[in-house]
Order: structure tokens, then C-alpha cells, then sequence
């Protein structure tokens, strides 16, 4: 039986991740955050098979010394915002010669995990970073549909999310983080500079309606271009479901454009707050779109339409697929390579659907000759 420690684990992704991994017999939990009250209780709720416990952990505090007393085999990060951390939490982890994954969202963060790959490996740990929607879910999309073209192109994306999720602090100051800040993207075969929520665009998704888009900064647009290199453009875009609340904060990206705020991060919990004003205008739907184009094998330009639909804020799910899968695999025994990397090549699209399909959530991909689904259950 594996130690499964959960940093974050009481949180909005770390509880996802903690009630799905509850009922492995392979593993026991460790459910570890600032309140050792709220650990604990929450380690109660979940009736896990092999009874979870709660720990106090602060990932600004001496890491090693904590991670020597709960001697964890499997670390899983998932207190963010990612976009102001160093790798300090995977280092302890690896010290501690236990796996380590994470749900991060930042470019740099996922982008530089290599750095670790020699301690990693000499440590015979696996070292994951992005066990989540991005890269992980967007991966497997191009992976699966990359053999339909002659040449793929443009790989353009994003997330609409629904605005009854609840959204938590970390997740707030993450977005804010990048919110009119400059950061490039791929376009016409070569880097091109735009500015975080700008780029204004509506977006019209099956059962959703329009929703409104701009540029988020996510691991992708580091990593990709290298992955694959024949793609001349590449861009992700997120937006709110509420259209007055998604240009409020396309207005505010202006003001860290101008200059006239350094960035809105020390105002997330405020702007989060706000945020909640406008719940009853919005539901519990949010959906992903991936456009993927090229030339088909027949020299005829080519587009491949893939739609996500979550109902029932059963889109929160989505980011914790890769590392419930990662590690319940790990507890059972697989053997996963020594190293630090991003979260490339561990999980198929079909294992990711496999994951989600007792859930309210309907995939639609679309193309020439090409209609597949894949249907939630829930």
C-alpha cells in the first residue's frame, strides 16, 4: 500500500483528487494543508478504504523535514498559483524519495521541470509537472488526431468555463497573474506578442451559446513548439461565462497593459469576491474547444472540430484526471521512467475518456469523414 500525500488536499482540485483516490485499496491518504482541523475533518468525510489521516503542511516552510516525517511514497501538488513557485515542492519530494506530481498551469513552471531530471532519476523518482488539462488533455488531443493530416498547421484552443464553479483563490491569482502582462504565442510560424484576456473574440459552442474568449498563458506554448514543430500557429484562450464579468476583466487587463498597475494578483481575492455577485446570471455548464487545421492527405485544407460539454460543475473534474490516473497507476505497481518532465505521453485520449465517462461530460470531435463521441453517464 502506497502513502499518497495530497499538498492542498481539502482545496478545491485537491478534494476532486482525494475522493477519487479514496476508494483505491492501493492507497492510503494523507490529506495535508494549513489547518490541521479542516485536514482532519475532511479526512473523515471521505469513508476511504484505508483511512485517511490529516496533516499540516506550508510549502513555504522547511519541506524536507516535513516530508521525512510522513514519509509519503506519492507527493500530488495542487496548491497553486503555480506562476509564483519554484520547484521547491518537487525537490523535497525527491529527497524524500517519494513521486511527485502537480496540477500546474504555468508556462515557466512546467516549462523548466527538466532541471530536475538528473536528481529525479538519480533519486528513481518520477518527477510530473501539468498532470492536467494543460498539457496533459490537450497532448492527447493533437496525439490522437495529428495521423488525419498530411500537415497540421494550427492547433488553437481554449476553456470556457462556467461561472456556478467554485472557483477558488489560488485559481483566481493565477489567472490575474497574467492578466495584461505580454507573453507570445505561435503564429505564421513564428512568436508572436500578445497580452494576457486581450484579443477579444466570442466563440459560439453546441448547447453553451456564445462565450466570450482572450489569450491565456498555460504550459502549451512553451513546450509544443518543439513537440510540434510543423505547427504554425498556436494560441489558448479562456473566458468567463458571464459576458459583463469576462469584459470587466478584459477592461482591467488595459490597466496592467498601460502600465498604470504593476498586476491585479494582490487583488485577487478582492475581484474573486466581486466575481461571486454575479453567480445568478451564469449555470453550471463549461465546455473546451480544440480546432485543429492543416492539409489533409489529399492536399485539400482540412479542419477537425472538438467540442467538450460538463454539466453539473462536472468540468472541475477535467484538470485532475491526469494525476488520479498517474497515480493510482504508481500504488498499483506500474513502473513509470525515472525523471523529471512535463506530462507528455502517460495518458491517452482514450484512458482520459475512460476516466471521465461516469461523469456528465460529452465530447464531440468533427471532421471530413470523421464523427466521434464520447458520452458521460452520469
Amino acid at each position: 500500500m502506497k502513502r499518497v500525500l495530497i499538498i492542498g488536499g481539502y482545496g478545491n482540485f485537491g478534494s476532486y483528487i482525494a475522493r477519487a483516490l479514496a476508494t483505491d485499496t492501493n492507497i492510503a491518504l494523507l490529506i495535508a494543508g494549513r489547518s490541521k482541523e479542516q485536514a482532519d475533518e475532511f479526512a473523515r468525510s471521505l469513508g476511504a478504504i484505508n483511512p485517511a489521516s490529516g496533516c499540516v503542511m506550508d510549502i513555504d516552510a522547511d519541506l524536507d523535514v516535513r516530508l521525512r516525517e510522513l514519509r509519503p511514497d506519492i507527493v500530488v501538488h495542487t496548491t497553486g498559483p503555480f506562476q509564483s513557485q519554484d520547484h521547491r515542492v518537487a525537490r523535497a519530494a525527491i529527497s524524500a524519495g517519494a513521486h511527485y506530481l502537480d496540477l500546474a498551469d504555468a508556462r515557466q513552471f512546467v516549462g523548466t521541470i527538466g532541471e530536475l531530471d538528473d536528481d529525479a532519476k538519480a533519486a528513481g523518482v518520477a518527477v510530473i509537472a501539468g498532470a492536467s488539462s494543460v498539457p496533459c488533455l490537450t497532448a492527447a488531443f493533437i496525439d490522437r488526431y495529428r495521423s488525419q493530416f498530411a500537415r497540421l498547421e494550427s492547433a488553437v484552443y481554449g476553456i470556457a468555463a462556467a461561472q456556478a464553479t467554485n472557483r477558488g483563490l489560488g485559481t483566481a491569482a493565477a489567472i490575474l497573474s497574467y492578466v495584461g502582462k505580454p507573453f507570445m504565442i505561435w503564429a505564421t510560424g513564428k512568436p508572436k506578442q500578445v497580452f494576457g484576456w486581450q484579443g477579444l473574440h466570442a466563440l459560439r459552442y453546441p448547447e453553451l451559446g456564445l462565450r466570450l474568449f482572450g489569450y491565456c498563458d498555460v504550459p502549451d506554448l512553451e513546450v509544443f513548439p518543439t513537440r510540434y514543430p510543423e505547427l504554425r500557429e498556436l494560441s489558448f484562450v479562456a473566458g468567463h461565462e458571464v459576458k459583463l464579468l469576462h469584459i470587466g476583466t478584459w477592461l482591467l487587463s488595459w490597466i496592467v497593459r498601460l502600465r498604470l498597475m504593476k498586476s491585479l494578483s494582490p487583488h485577487a481575492e478582492r475581484l474573486l469576491k466581486l466575481s461571486f455577485l454575479f453567480d445568478w446570471l451564469g449555470s453550471d455548464k463549461s465546455g473546451f474547444h480544440m480546432f485543429l487545421s492543416g492539409a489533409g492527405h489529399d492536399g485539400a485544407p482540412k479542419t477537425i472540430r472538438i467540442f467538450i460539454i460538463a454539466r453539473q460543475i462536472h468540468g472541475p473534474n477535467i484538470p485532475c484526471i491526469p494525476a488520479i490516473l498517474l497515480a493510482g497507476r504508481i500504488a498499483a505497481g506500474e513502473q513509470i521512467a525515472a525523471g523529471a518532465r512535463a506530462c507528455l505521453d502517460l495518458v491517452n485520449l482514450d484512458q482520459f475518456m475512460k476516466a471521465i465517462a461516469h461523469l456528465d461530460i460529452d465530447t464531440f470531435v468533427s471532421g471530413p469523414n470523421l464523427d466521434e463521441r464520447w458520452l458521460g453517464r452520469a
